[in-house]
């Protein structure tokens, strides 16, 4: 998988916009709150799922680089556990577009 190019927060930290290959995939602080990777949110497996409710007004407060790989998301409800791979960012993008 690719490394972004750019990685942008708007100002009210309600969209964050990932650029692959040229190609911006912005994406509302709500959808990736309610996708975050976590296993608060995933479970530990199959069907150990959470569903998020009430994450409409959730802002981005932090993005924290992971290496080369990945990004930590930190939100305003105190979620911080979900780090966001690139390859999970792209797909997440690639969803959110259709």
């Amino acid at each position: 998988m690719n490394t972004p190019s750019k990685i942008t927060l708007s100002k009210d930290k309600k969209l964050l916009t990932v650029t692959f290959d040229d190609t911006d995939y912005p994406m509302t602080s709500e959808y990736l709150r309610v996708y975050s990777p976590s296993a608060e949110v995933q479970g530990h497996g199959p069907g150990q799922e959470t569903l998020q409710l009430n994450k409409q007004d959730i802002t981005i407060q932090t993005l924290v680089p992971m290496g080369n790989y990945a990004i930590a998301i930190h939100y305003s409800d105190g979620h911080t556990t979900g780090i966001y791979s690139w390859s999970h960012l792209f797909t997440c993008g690639v969803r959110y577009l259709i």
